[in-house]
C-alpha cells in the first residue's frame, strides 16, 4: 500500500463497499466501520440506471452485474386508470453495454464487499466522535477505541453522523419536494414486465420486475396527509389497476414486507472539512425520482479514489473531487426538483403534458449521465 495510514470509511453499506472497493483498485490502505453487526441492508431492492451499471463495471462487477442483475429494457410512465402517457426505450438509449438492472440490494452488497478481504470490514464498530484537521483525523468508537486515519469518508447515508459532527444536527437535511415520507416493499410479480410508474391524484406507485418472479414496490404520497401504517397504503393504492392494487395488497399481508420511512434530502455547500469528507447520501440525497442515489454513491467512489492517487496533497484532492462532482450532482438535484413538482400538478394538468414533456425530460436528465466520470 502507498501509505501505511489507511483511509477510514464510516458505513458499510453500498457507498462504503464501494468506496472501499475503489480505494484497492488505486492501491490505498482503507478499512471500513459499520455500526450493525453484520451486513443486512434495508430497502429490499434499487434501480441500477445505465450510469450506476457503467460504475460497477468501472469497479470490476460488469460480469456479475450482468449475471445477477434483471435487465430493465423499457419504462412506462401510466396514469392511475392505466392509460399509458408515455414509454422509453431504455436498451436504445444507454445501449446494452449500460443497460438498466435492478437488483436486491443485499446481492448488490455481497458484490461489493467480495474480494475486499476479512480485514478491511469492520461490523460492531460505532463511531462515538471524531477530529479532524487538517493535519491529522482520529475516529473514536463507542468501545473505547481511536483509529488514527489519512481521512474520514462519512458514507453512512441520509441521518449521517459524520455529517452532523462536521456540520451540525440538521445540516443541509430538507423533506423532499415530492412527498415527506415513502413506503417500499417486495411482492409476487402481478404481470409486470418493466420499470413501471403510475400517477393519480394522491400519490405515486411504481413497480419494477425482479428475478425470482417478484416485484419490488416504491409508493409516495403526493398530498400531505398520509400516516406511515401499512393502512394508508393499502388506501393509496385503490384507486390504481389491479396489478398494483394486487402487489401491495400481498406485501401488506406479510410482516416486514414494507418499510416506511422518511423521504429526505440533503443540499450541502460543501462536502469536505479538513481531513473528513462525504459521499453518496450522506453529502446529497435526492428523492428516488431518477434512481441516482446508487449511482452518485459508486461515482463519488470512484472519483475520489482517483483524486487521492493522482495527488500528494490530500486537501488538494479533496478539492479536485468536489469540483469535479459538484456539476453532475447539481443536474441531477435540479431534475429531481422539477419532477417532483411535476408530480404534484393537477392530475388534468399533468396528464396533458407528460406525453410531451417526459421523454423531454428523460433525456435532459439522463443524457449528460452518459458521460464516463
Amino acid at each position: 500500500m502507498k501509505d501505511a495510514t489507511p483511509v477510514v470509511v464510516v458505513g458499510g453499506g453500498i457507498a462504503g463497499l464501494a468506496t472501499a472497493r475503489a480505494m484497492l483498485n488505486h492501491d490505498i490502505a482503507v478499512r471500513v466501520l459499520e455500526r450493525r453487526s453484520d451486513s443486512s441492508s434495508e430497502g429490499f431492492a434499487v434501480n441500477l440506471p445505465g450510469n450506476a451499471v457503467k460504475a460497477l463495471a468501472s469497479l470490476g462487477l460488469g460480469d456479475a452485474i450482468e449475471r445477477w442483475g434483471h435487465p430493465l429494457r423499457r419504462r412506462e410512465y401510466r396514469t392511475d386508470s392505466d392509460r399509458l402517457l408515455f414509454s422509453v426505450d431504455e436498451d436504445a438509449f444507454w445501449g446494452e453495454a449500460a443497460r438498466p438492472r435492478s437488483i436486491r440490494r443485499a446481492t448488490l452488497v455481497d458484490m461489493l464487499r467480495g474480494c475486499l478481504g476479512g480485514d478491511v470490514v469492520r461490523y460492531g464498530a460505532d463511531v462515538r466522535s471524531l477530529s479532524v484537521d487538517d493535519d491529522q483525523a482520529k475516529v473514536a468508537l463507542v468501545d473505547g477505541e481511536t483509529l488514527t486515519a489519512r481521512l474520514v469518508v462519512a458514507a453512512d447515508g441520509v441521518g449521517s453522523g459524520v455529517r452532523k459532527c462536521l456540520f451540525g444536527d440538521d445540516a443541509g437535511v430538507r423533506h423532499s419536494i415530492i412527498s415527506k415520507s415513502s413506503w417500499r416493499f417486495v411482492a409476487p410479480n402481478p404481470g409486470i414486465d418493466c420499470w413501471t410508474v403510475w400517477a393519480g391524484a394522491r400519490g405515486v406507485i411504481l413497480l419494477m420486475p425482479l428475478e425470482g418472479g417478484e416485484v419490488y414496490g416504491w409508493a409516495s404520497a403526493t398530498r400531505d396527509g398520509a400516516t406511515a401504517s401499512t393502512d394508508a397504503l393499502v388506501a393509496l393504492s385503490e384507486s390504481f389497476p389491479t396489478r398494483v392494487r394486487q402487489a401491495v395488497a400481498a406485501a401488506a399481508v406479510e410482516p416486514g414486507a414494507i418499510l416506511h420511512s422518511p423521504l429526505e434530502e440533503v443540499r450541502l455547500p460543501a462536502w469536505s472539512r479538513g481531513r473528513a469528507v462525504l459521499v453518496g447520501d450522506a453529502a446529497h440525497a435526492t428523492a428516488p425520482v431518477w434512481a441516482q442515489g446508487v449511482a452518485l454513491a459508486l461515482e463519488d467512489a470512484i472519483v475520489l479514489a482517483a483524486c487521492l492517487s493522482s495527488s500528494s496533497d490530500d486537501a488538494a484532492a479533496l478539492a479536485v473531487f468536489e469540483a469535479r462532482r459538484r456539476a453532475r450532482v447539481d443536474h441531477v438535484q435540479k431534475m429531481t426538483d422539477a419532477m417532483s413538482k411535476a408530480a404534484k400538478l393537477p392530475v388534468l394538468v399533468r396528464n396533458l403534458l407528460m406525453p410531451v414533456v417526459g421523454p423531454k425530460r428523460y433525456r435532459q436528465t439522463y443524457g449528460p449521465l452518459r458521460t464516463e466520470v
